[in-house]
Protein backbone atom coordinates (compact mmCIF):
# COMPACT_ATOMS: atom_id res chain seq x y z
CA UNK A 1 0.00 0.00 0.00
CA UNK A 2 1.36 3.20 -1.25
CA UNK A 3 -0.94 5.82 0.49
CA UNK A 4 0.50 7.98 2.48
CA UNK A 5 3.92 7.63 1.11
CA UNK A 6 2.87 10.80 -1.40
CA UNK A 7 3.76 7.78 -4.12
CA UNK A 8 1.00 7.01 -6.65
CA UNK A 9 0.82 5.97 -10.27
CA UNK A 10 -1.30 9.34 -11.20
CA UNK A 11 0.51 11.58 -13.18
CA UNK A 12 -0.59 15.04 -11.37
CA UNK A 13 -1.71 14.86 -7.53
CA UNK A 14 -0.57 12.00 -5.05
CA UNK A 15 -2.57 11.26 -2.43
CA UNK A 16 -0.58 13.93 0.20
CA UNK A 17 -2.22 16.51 -1.98
CA UNK A 18 1.75 17.09 -3.82
CA UNK A 19 1.67 18.24 -7.57
CA UNK A 20 3.76 15.50 -8.71
CA UNK A 21 3.69 17.33 -12.13
CA UNK A 22 4.82 21.00 -10.67
CA UNK A 23 7.41 19.26 -7.89
CA UNK A 24 9.09 17.40 -11.21
CA UNK A 25 9.22 20.86 -12.89
CA UNK A 26 11.03 22.69 -10.25
CA UNK A 27 13.26 20.50 -9.95
CA UNK A 28 13.57 21.08 -13.59
CA UNK A 29 13.98 24.46 -13.29
CA UNK A 30 16.69 24.26 -10.16
CA UNK A 31 18.94 21.64 -12.36
CA UNK A 32 18.59 24.19 -15.51
CA UNK A 33 19.72 27.24 -13.33
CA UNK A 34 22.53 24.92 -11.47
CA UNK A 35 23.43 23.93 -15.56
CA UNK A 36 22.86 27.53 -16.62
CA UNK A 37 25.45 28.58 -13.44
CA UNK A 38 27.83 25.79 -14.93
CA UNK A 39 27.80 26.90 -18.56
CA UNK A 40 28.06 30.88 -17.77
CA UNK A 41 30.99 29.89 -15.79
CA UNK A 42 33.01 27.73 -18.33
CA UNK A 43 31.79 30.44 -20.91
CA UNK A 44 33.16 33.59 -19.15
CA UNK A 45 36.54 31.43 -17.35
CA UNK A 46 39.01 32.39 -20.12
CA UNK A 47 37.67 36.15 -19.95
CA UNK A 48 38.34 35.76 -16.24
CA UNK A 49 41.63 34.17 -16.48
CA UNK A 50 42.84 37.31 -18.31
CA UNK A 51 40.90 40.14 -16.50
CA UNK A 52 41.66 38.64 -12.92
CA UNK A 53 44.74 35.80 -12.84
CA UNK A 54 46.63 37.19 -15.83
CA UNK A 55 47.83 40.25 -14.53
CA UNK A 56 48.52 39.12 -11.07
CA UNK A 57 49.94 35.17 -11.92
CA UNK A 58 50.69 35.00 -15.91
CA UNK A 59 53.01 31.92 -15.49
CA UNK A 60 50.11 30.00 -13.35
CA UNK A 61 47.20 31.86 -14.68
CA UNK A 62 45.56 28.36 -15.99
CA UNK A 63 45.80 26.56 -12.50
CA UNK A 64 44.49 29.49 -10.71
CA UNK A 65 41.08 29.53 -13.28
CA UNK A 66 41.35 25.98 -13.07
CA UNK A 67 41.32 26.35 -8.89
CA UNK A 68 38.33 29.18 -9.08
CA UNK A 69 36.35 26.77 -11.48
CA UNK A 70 36.88 23.86 -9.26
CA UNK A 71 36.35 26.06 -6.16
CA UNK A 72 32.38 25.73 -7.43
CA UNK A 73 32.66 22.14 -7.62
CA UNK A 74 34.07 22.27 -3.87
CA UNK A 75 30.78 24.15 -2.95
CA UNK A 76 28.64 21.85 -4.61
CA UNK A 77 30.44 18.65 -3.01
CA UNK A 78 30.26 20.09 0.88
CA UNK A 79 26.97 21.01 1.10
CA UNK A 80 26.02 17.67 -0.47
CA UNK A 81 27.72 15.43 1.76
CA UNK A 82 26.25 17.82 4.45
CA UNK A 83 22.46 18.26 3.51
CA UNK A 84 21.86 14.85 1.99
CA UNK A 85 21.11 12.93 5.05
CA UNK A 86 19.71 15.88 7.01
CA UNK A 87 16.95 16.27 3.63
CA UNK A 88 14.13 15.08 5.35
CA UNK A 89 15.02 17.19 9.11
CA UNK A 90 15.37 20.30 6.75
CA UNK A 91 13.04 19.77 4.56
CA UNK A 92 12.92 19.66 0.18
CA UNK A 93 11.18 23.10 0.01
CA UNK A 94 14.29 25.01 2.80
CA UNK A 95 17.12 23.38 0.34
CA UNK A 96 15.58 24.44 -2.76
CA UNK A 97 14.83 27.76 -1.11
CA UNK A 98 18.45 27.88 -0.09
CA UNK A 99 19.80 26.55 -3.68
CA UNK A 100 17.53 30.01 -5.07
CA UNK A 101 19.76 32.07 -2.59
CA UNK A 102 23.09 30.78 -3.26
CA UNK A 103 22.63 31.14 -7.15
CA UNK A 104 21.43 34.92 -6.60
CA UNK A 105 24.15 35.60 -4.05
CA UNK A 106 26.90 33.59 -5.78
CA UNK A 107 26.69 35.38 -9.11
CA UNK A 108 26.03 39.37 -7.43
CA UNK A 109 29.71 38.33 -5.59
CA UNK A 110 31.35 37.61 -8.94
CA UNK A 111 30.09 40.28 -10.58
CA UNK A 112 30.76 43.18 -7.81
CA UNK A 113 34.34 41.38 -7.16
CA UNK A 114 36.51 43.73 -9.03
CA UNK A 115 34.53 47.03 -7.35
CA UNK A 116 35.21 45.16 -3.97
CA UNK A 117 38.90 44.32 -4.08
CA UNK A 118 41.99 44.58 -6.10
CA UNK A 119 45.01 42.96 -7.30
CA UNK A 120 45.10 39.14 -5.96
CA UNK A 121 41.62 40.54 -4.13
CA UNK A 122 39.40 40.55 -6.81
CA UNK A 123 40.60 36.29 -7.83
CA UNK A 124 39.59 36.01 -3.95
CA UNK A 125 36.57 37.37 -4.25
CA UNK A 126 35.50 35.69 -7.66
CA UNK A 127 36.57 32.22 -6.52
CA UNK A 128 34.45 32.51 -3.18
CA UNK A 129 31.36 33.70 -5.27
CA UNK A 130 31.75 30.56 -7.19
CA UNK A 131 31.91 28.68 -4.44
CA UNK A 132 28.52 29.69 -3.06
CA UNK A 133 26.89 28.94 -6.73
CA UNK A 134 28.13 25.58 -6.06
CA UNK A 135 26.48 25.30 -3.33
CA UNK A 136 23.27 26.28 -4.62
CA UNK A 137 24.34 23.33 -7.30
CA UNK A 138 24.52 20.54 -4.20
CA UNK A 139 21.64 22.38 -2.64
CA UNK A 140 20.03 21.08 -6.43
CA UNK A 141 21.30 17.59 -6.26
CA UNK A 142 20.46 17.15 -2.89
CA UNK A 143 17.18 17.44 -3.05
CA UNK A 144 15.85 17.12 -6.55
CA UNK A 145 17.65 13.65 -7.06
CA UNK A 146 15.87 11.87 -3.56
CA UNK A 147 12.42 13.41 -4.13
CA UNK A 148 11.96 12.27 -8.02
CA UNK A 149 13.35 9.17 -7.04
CA UNK A 150 10.43 9.01 -4.20
CA UNK A 151 7.67 10.38 -6.92
CA UNK A 152 8.84 7.60 -9.54
CA UNK A 153 10.00 4.71 -7.56
CA UNK A 154 9.29 2.24 -10.67
CA UNK A 155 10.81 4.51 -13.24
CA UNK A 156 13.97 5.61 -11.56
CA UNK A 157 16.52 5.21 -14.71
CA UNK A 158 13.67 7.23 -17.19
CA UNK A 159 13.00 9.80 -15.06
CA UNK A 160 15.59 10.57 -13.45
CA UNK A 161 17.65 10.88 -17.27
CA UNK A 162 14.30 12.93 -17.82
CA UNK A 163 15.25 15.56 -15.25
CA UNK A 164 19.27 15.30 -15.88
CA UNK A 165 18.50 16.10 -19.94
CA UNK A 166 17.80 19.80 -18.38
CA UNK A 167 21.08 20.19 -17.24
CA UNK A 168 22.39 20.19 -21.22
CA UNK A 169 19.39 22.33 -21.65
CA UNK A 170 20.91 24.77 -19.31
CA UNK A 171 24.16 24.44 -21.05
CA UNK A 172 22.71 25.20 -24.20
CA UNK A 173 21.01 28.15 -23.03
CA UNK A 174 23.78 29.60 -21.00
CA UNK A 175 26.32 29.27 -24.27
CA UNK A 176 24.01 30.76 -26.12
CA UNK A 177 22.95 33.25 -24.21
CA UNK A 178 27.26 34.09 -23.79
CA UNK A 179 27.42 34.12 -27.54
CA UNK A 180 24.74 36.86 -28.11
CA UNK A 181 26.40 38.80 -25.38
CA UNK A 182 29.54 38.41 -26.39
CA UNK A 183 28.12 39.85 -30.03
CA UNK A 184 27.08 43.11 -28.37
CA UNK A 185 30.50 43.70 -26.85
CA UNK A 186 29.22 43.03 -22.92
CA UNK A 187 32.22 41.40 -20.45
CA UNK A 188 32.01 38.62 -18.37
CA UNK A 189 30.68 40.70 -15.86
CA UNK A 190 27.24 40.18 -17.67
CA UNK A 191 27.39 36.73 -18.26
CA UNK A 192 27.59 35.75 -14.56
CA UNK A 193 24.77 38.34 -13.65
CA UNK A 194 22.07 36.33 -15.89
CA UNK A 195 22.55 32.87 -13.42
CA UNK A 196 20.90 35.14 -10.96
CA UNK A 197 17.08 35.36 -12.90
CA UNK A 198 16.19 31.75 -12.72
CA UNK A 199 17.58 31.83 -9.62
CA UNK A 200 14.47 34.02 -8.36
CA UNK A 201 12.47 32.67 -10.43
CA UNK A 202 13.38 29.25 -8.62
CA UNK A 203 12.37 30.44 -5.19
CA UNK A 204 9.29 31.85 -5.91
CA UNK A 205 8.01 28.41 -7.18
CA UNK A 206 9.20 26.60 -4.43
CA UNK A 207 7.58 29.03 -2.08
CA UNK A 208 3.93 27.59 -3.85
CA UNK A 209 4.36 23.96 -3.02
CA UNK A 210 4.21 21.30 -0.58
CA UNK A 211 7.22 18.72 -0.99
CA UNK A 212 7.38 15.05 -0.63
CA UNK A 213 9.31 12.90 2.16
CA UNK A 214 12.22 10.82 0.39
CA UNK A 215 12.44 6.91 -0.22
CA UNK A 216 13.86 5.97 2.71
CA UNK A 217 11.42 7.86 4.95
CA UNK A 218 8.14 6.59 3.18
CA UNK A 219 10.31 3.16 3.67
CA UNK A 220 9.99 4.09 7.61
CA UNK A 221 13.69 3.60 7.61
CA UNK A 222 15.64 5.17 10.74
CA UNK A 223 17.91 7.69 10.39
CA UNK A 224 20.78 5.84 12.42
CA UNK A 225 19.60 2.81 9.42
CA UNK A 226 20.02 5.68 6.51
CA UNK A 227 23.15 6.61 7.96
CA UNK A 228 24.55 3.41 8.28
CA UNK A 229 23.74 2.04 5.02
CA UNK A 230 26.53 2.32 2.71
CA UNK A 231 28.75 0.99 5.77
CA UNK A 232 26.46 -2.18 6.12
CA UNK A 233 26.55 -2.65 2.41
CA UNK A 234 30.08 -1.96 1.50
CA UNK A 235 29.59 -2.82 -2.06
CA UNK A 236 28.44 1.04 -2.38
CA UNK A 237 31.74 2.06 -2.32
CA UNK A 238 32.45 0.36 -5.44
CA UNK A 239 29.76 2.61 -6.86
CA UNK A 240 31.40 6.14 -4.84
CA UNK A 241 34.60 4.85 -7.01
CA UNK A 242 33.29 4.72 -10.11
CA UNK A 243 31.39 8.23 -9.73
CA UNK A 244 34.43 9.64 -8.88
CA UNK A 245 35.88 8.53 -12.45
CA UNK A 246 32.33 8.99 -14.42
CA UNK A 247 32.10 12.54 -13.27
CA UNK A 248 35.96 12.91 -14.38
CA UNK A 249 35.33 11.80 -17.93
CA UNK A 250 31.97 14.12 -18.10
CA UNK A 251 32.06 17.01 -16.21
CA UNK A 252 35.95 17.65 -15.92
CA UNK A 253 36.56 18.23 -20.03
CA UNK A 254 32.93 20.04 -19.57
CA UNK A 255 34.50 22.42 -17.70
CA UNK A 256 38.04 22.93 -19.60
CA UNK A 257 37.02 23.42 -23.26
CA UNK A 258 37.00 26.98 -23.49
CA UNK A 259 39.97 27.41 -21.75
CA UNK A 260 42.11 24.50 -23.87
CA UNK A 261 40.03 24.99 -27.31
CA UNK A 262 38.69 28.46 -27.69
CA UNK A 263 42.90 29.15 -29.31
CA UNK A 264 43.33 26.06 -30.69
CA UNK A 265 40.47 24.76 -33.00
CA UNK A 266 39.28 28.23 -34.26
CA UNK A 267 36.00 28.31 -32.67
CA UNK A 268 34.80 29.25 -28.98
CA UNK A 269 34.93 25.96 -26.52
CA UNK A 270 32.10 27.26 -25.54
CA UNK A 271 30.49 26.67 -28.82
CA UNK A 272 31.80 22.60 -28.26
CA UNK A 273 29.53 22.61 -25.30
CA UNK A 274 26.52 24.01 -26.62
CA UNK A 275 26.66 21.11 -29.27
CA UNK A 276 27.89 18.45 -26.62
CA UNK A 277 24.90 19.25 -24.76
CA UNK A 278 22.02 19.24 -27.37
CA UNK A 279 23.32 15.88 -27.88
CA UNK A 280 22.76 14.90 -24.18
CA UNK A 281 19.59 16.52 -24.05
CA UNK A 282 17.97 14.27 -26.78
CA UNK A 283 19.99 11.34 -25.63
CA UNK A 284 18.94 11.21 -22.28
CA UNK A 285 14.92 10.91 -23.12
CA UNK A 286 15.56 7.44 -24.15
CA UNK A 287 18.31 6.10 -21.45
CA UNK A 288 14.70 4.13 -19.96
CA UNK A 289 14.29 2.45 -22.97
CA UNK A 290 18.15 1.38 -23.79
CA UNK A 291 18.44 0.44 -19.67
CA UNK A 292 15.32 -2.13 -20.10
CA UNK A 293 17.41 -3.62 -22.52
CA UNK A 294 21.16 -4.21 -21.43
CA UNK A 295 20.50 -2.76 -17.82
CA UNK A 296 22.23 0.46 -16.07
CA UNK A 297 25.40 -1.28 -15.84
CA UNK A 298 25.61 -2.20 -19.62
CA UNK A 299 24.60 0.86 -20.35
CA UNK A 300 27.19 2.51 -18.95
CA UNK A 301 29.83 -0.21 -19.93
CA UNK A 302 29.25 0.79 -23.39
CA UNK A 303 29.02 4.39 -23.09
CA UNK A 304 32.89 4.07 -21.99
CA UNK A 305 33.91 3.64 -25.02
CA UNK A 306 33.01 6.58 -26.77
CA UNK A 307 33.52 8.55 -24.39
CA UNK A 308 37.24 7.59 -24.44
CA UNK A 309 37.28 7.71 -28.08
CA UNK A 310 36.03 11.22 -27.91
CA UNK A 311 38.45 12.51 -25.29
CA UNK A 312 41.42 11.17 -27.25
CA UNK A 313 39.93 13.06 -30.52
CA UNK A 314 39.13 16.39 -28.58
CA UNK A 315 43.05 16.56 -27.60
CA UNK A 316 44.25 16.31 -31.48
CA UNK A 317 41.66 18.47 -32.90
CA UNK A 318 42.87 21.28 -34.79
CA UNK A 319 40.02 22.67 -36.62
CA UNK A 320 35.89 23.26 -36.17
CA UNK A 321 35.63 19.90 -38.62
CA UNK A 322 37.78 17.81 -36.22
CA UNK A 323 36.79 19.29 -32.71
CA UNK A 324 32.79 18.80 -33.75
CA UNK A 325 33.40 15.11 -34.65
CA UNK A 326 35.20 14.63 -31.57
CA UNK A 327 32.83 16.27 -29.53
CA UNK A 328 30.24 14.35 -31.35
CA UNK A 329 31.60 11.19 -30.10
CA UNK A 330 32.71 12.04 -26.49
CA UNK A 331 28.92 13.37 -26.45
CA UNK A 332 27.35 10.12 -27.48
CA UNK A 333 29.79 8.37 -24.57
CA UNK A 334 28.97 10.73 -21.77
CA UNK A 335 25.13 11.64 -22.52
CA UNK A 336 23.84 8.41 -19.95
CA UNK A 337 26.64 8.35 -17.12
CA UNK A 338 25.47 10.76 -14.17
CA UNK A 339 21.79 10.47 -13.92
CA UNK A 340 22.45 7.06 -14.84
CA UNK A 341 25.07 6.05 -12.02
CA UNK A 342 22.03 8.22 -9.38
CA UNK A 343 19.70 5.88 -10.35
CA UNK A 344 22.00 2.66 -10.25
CA UNK A 345 22.48 3.56 -6.64
CA UNK A 346 18.71 3.93 -5.98
CA UNK A 347 17.91 1.69 -7.40
CA UNK A 348 20.22 -0.84 -5.15
CA UNK A 349 20.40 0.80 -1.50
CA UNK A 350 16.63 2.40 -1.38
CA UNK A 351 17.07 2.15 2.14
CA UNK A 352 20.02 4.75 1.85
CA UNK A 353 17.57 7.17 0.61
CA UNK A 354 18.83 10.75 -0.09
CA UNK A 355 22.09 10.02 1.82
CA UNK A 356 23.52 7.27 -0.74
CA UNK A 357 22.23 9.02 -3.56
CA UNK A 358 23.95 12.35 -2.22
CA UNK A 359 27.28 10.39 -1.23
CA UNK A 360 28.04 9.45 -4.74
CA UNK A 361 27.04 13.12 -5.77
CA UNK A 362 29.50 14.10 -3.37
CA UNK A 363 31.62 11.72 -5.18
CA UNK A 364 31.28 12.86 -8.37
CA UNK A 365 31.84 16.91 -7.15
CA UNK A 366 35.27 16.07 -5.66
CA UNK A 367 36.82 14.31 -8.64
CA UNK A 368 35.81 17.14 -10.35
CA UNK A 369 37.38 19.81 -7.85
CA UNK A 370 40.94 17.37 -7.60
CA UNK A 371 40.92 16.96 -11.85
CA UNK A 372 39.86 20.55 -13.10
CA UNK A 373 43.65 22.03 -10.67
CA UNK A 374 45.94 18.85 -12.38
CA UNK A 375 44.25 19.61 -15.50
CA UNK A 376 45.25 23.48 -15.15
CA UNK A 377 48.58 22.43 -14.01
CA UNK A 378 49.62 20.04 -16.82
CA UNK A 379 48.24 22.88 -18.99
CA UNK A 380 50.56 25.31 -17.89
CA UNK A 381 53.27 22.69 -17.51
CA UNK A 382 52.91 21.73 -21.01
CA UNK A 383 52.69 25.72 -22.67
CA UNK A 384 55.44 26.62 -21.11
CA UNK A 385 57.77 23.61 -21.79
CA UNK A 386 56.66 24.27 -25.72
CA UNK A 387 57.99 27.80 -25.17
CA UNK A 388 60.61 27.30 -23.59
CA UNK A 389 60.05 28.89 -20.12
CA UNK A 390 58.34 31.66 -18.77
CA UNK A 391 60.11 34.60 -20.46
CA UNK A 392 59.52 32.34 -23.83
CA UNK A 393 56.54 32.27 -23.23
CA UNK A 394 55.49 35.75 -22.35
CA UNK A 395 57.45 36.94 -25.37
CA UNK A 396 55.04 35.03 -27.52
CA UNK A 397 52.35 37.06 -29.66
CA UNK A 398 49.47 36.38 -30.96
CA UNK A 399 49.89 34.59 -34.02
CA UNK A 400 51.12 30.64 -35.07
CA UNK A 401 53.26 30.24 -32.52
CA UNK A 402 51.33 31.33 -29.86
CA UNK A 403 48.56 28.78 -30.94
CA UNK A 404 51.30 26.01 -31.55
CA UNK A 405 52.31 26.61 -27.68
CA UNK A 406 48.93 26.30 -26.79
CA UNK A 407 47.12 23.68 -28.98
CA UNK A 408 49.99 21.76 -27.03
CA UNK A 409 48.63 22.37 -24.09
CA UNK A 410 45.19 21.08 -24.69
CA UNK A 411 46.52 18.66 -26.12
CA UNK A 412 48.64 16.90 -23.13
CA UNK A 413 45.89 17.72 -20.23
CA UNK A 414 42.70 16.29 -22.70
CA UNK A 415 44.68 13.37 -23.16
CA UNK A 416 45.52 13.12 -19.32
CA UNK A 417 41.70 12.63 -18.62
CA UNK A 418 40.87 10.30 -21.74
CA UNK A 419 42.92 7.44 -19.87
CA UNK A 420 39.55 7.63 -17.40
CA UNK A 421 37.04 5.84 -19.58
CA UNK A 422 39.21 3.11 -20.48
CA UNK A 423 39.75 2.48 -16.59
CA UNK A 424 35.80 3.03 -16.74
CA UNK A 425 35.31 0.19 -19.20
CA UNK A 426 37.22 -2.13 -16.99
CA UNK A 427 35.13 -1.44 -13.72
CA UNK A 428 31.97 -1.64 -15.29
CA UNK A 429 32.53 -4.85 -17.57
CA UNK A 430 33.18 -6.43 -14.30
CA UNK A 431 30.68 -5.41 -12.49
CA UNK A 432 27.63 -5.78 -15.17
CA UNK A 433 29.77 -9.87 -15.73
CA UNK A 434 29.25 -10.10 -11.54
CA UNK A 435 25.40 -8.46 -11.28
CA UNK A 436 24.26 -10.87 -14.52
CA UNK A 437 26.03 -14.19 -12.89
CA UNK A 438 24.29 -13.54 -9.17
CA UNK A 439 21.01 -13.00 -11.13
CA UNK A 440 21.30 -15.99 -13.04
CA UNK A 441 22.59 -18.17 -10.11
CA UNK A 442 25.95 -18.76 -12.14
Amino acid sequence: DKRGRGIMTDETRTPDGYDRRALFWIGVLALFTAALAFSLRVAASDAIRMAVFEPVVPATSGAMIGAALGAAFSGFALSLLILAPLLDLVGVKRVLLLASVCFVGGSVLIVAAPGLAAGAGVGTLVTAGMALTGIGWGCTEASINPMTAALYPDDKTHRLNVLHAWWPAGIVVGGLASIALGQLDFGWRAYIALIALPGIALGLWTLTQKFPATESKALGVPFKEMIAEPFVRPGFWIFFAIMFLTASAELAPGSWVDVALTHTVGMKGILLLVYVSAIMFVMRHFAGALSHRVSDMGLLWLSTIPAGIGLYLLSVASSPVTALVAATVWAVGVAFMWPTMLAAVAHRFPRGGPWTIGLVGFAGAMAIQFVLPKLGAIYDAAKLDKAGGEAGFAALQPGPELDAVLAEAAAQSFQAVAVIPIILFVIFGLVWAFERRRKTGG
